[in-house]
């Protein structure tokens, strides 16, 4: 069974960065797509990147060219830099897996963490 744990979140000032975290804590088989979306208060849970078992990645455009996904070496171990940070980015950030190819759509993600919170300061 896939269990996603995440870490890293915080409280950061305009400008800043801070990685974010994303590992696979059950016992799976394959290689997973994985992804990073997040939610402002109000808001519903948006994409914010991907990427796929042979590290193809995509982004958002509110964060290409300032954040970057990448896998570990770890199986189904995934981490988020995010530089540049803007108070528009503060939200909860949940990591998510499936099976097969990543889509943008949330609603193709069944498996989530519980999220980490990240809060950028003006």
């Amino acid at each position: 069974q896939v269990q996603l744990v995440e870490s890293g979140g915080g409280l950061v000032q305009a400008g800043a960065s801070l990685r974010l975290s994303c590992a696979d804590s059950g016992r799976t088989y394959g290689h997973l797509a994985m992804g990073w979306f997040r939610q402002a208060p109000g808001k519903e849970r948006e994409f914010v990147a991907h990427i796929n078992p042979s590290s193809t990645a995509a982004y958002a455009d509110s964060v290409k060219d300032r954040f970057t996904i990448s896998r570990g070496n770890a199986k189904n171990t995934v981490y988020l830099q995010m530089n540049s940070l803007k108070p528009e980015d503060t939200g909860i950030y949940y990591c998510a897996a499936r099976f097969g190819l990543a889509t943008m759509d949330a609603q193709d993600w069944r498996i989530w963490g519980q999220g980490t919170q990240v809060t950028v300061a003006s």
